[in-house]
């Protein structure tokens, strides 16, 4: 099993904006920290998910077959928009994060796992990266689930800091509203081009 490289290659992917960091962004804005962290925790799980699937050939299914495919894709494309279009038609930021309406850290916590579970490009992900670095044998799974949730880990490390990060550009200064807005315009966009990019991801042959 090749730890080095698999490090160096898995923590420059975890600090790589995708669609994790801009939706931990988006409910930082929305809820504050703690539907922030929420959002962490599912997406994580959401990533966990894929490990596994990944281990038991689900994701070789996926990428085999046409129809599951499309139909995870297009879900996953949906999902992106939907949440892009949310922050983009919100009328207003308002002044402090305790204002904004939020819809609660559970609901943050389940809408995480939909984003990275819907994300077909993360079951794809796994399937062509995680195998470069893992040797051929009777413990090639166990070490794909250890690669694997290596990888989780880093990519949620990231997406806590992340929420750290953007809680505390929220809190400071004068200018917090206007942060706020830019931040959620940002994000809504954001998720609405991964969202178009998802959905005209073509199928490698």
């Amino acid at each position: 099993m090749s730890l080095i490289p698999f490090l160096i290659a898995a923590v420059v992917l975890a600090i790589t904006p995708g669609p994790a960091i801009a939706y931990v962004v988006a409910r930082t804005v929305a809820g504050g920290r703690a539907e922030g962290l929420a959002s962490c925790l599912g997406t994580g799980i959401g990533g966990l998910l894929h490990v596994f699937a990944a281990a038991a050939g689900l994701s070789l299914l996926i990428a085999q077959s046409a129809v599951a495919f499309s139909l995870l894709k297009y879900l996953g494309a949906a999902y992106l928009v939907y949440l892009g279009v949310r922050m983009l038609l919100r009328k207003e930021a308002p002044a402090t994060i305790a204002a904004v309406p939020s819809r609660g850290a559970r609901r943050a916590l389940v809408d995480g796992v939909m984003v990275e579970v819907l994300n077909v490009k993360t079951a794809l992900f796994f399937l062509a990266f995680l195998p470069q670095f893992v040797a051929p044998g009777a413990a090639a799974v166990s070490q794909l689930v250890l690669l694997g949730c290596i990888c989780v880990t880093l990519n949620t490390l990231v997406d806590v800091a992340v929420v750290f990060a953007a809680h505390r550009l929220l809190k400071s200064g004068a200018a917090r509203a206007a942060r706020a807005r830019l931040m959620t315009r940002a994000s809504g966009v954001t998720m609405l081009g991964l969202g178009a990019f998802l959905a005209l991801a073509r199928r490698e042959a």
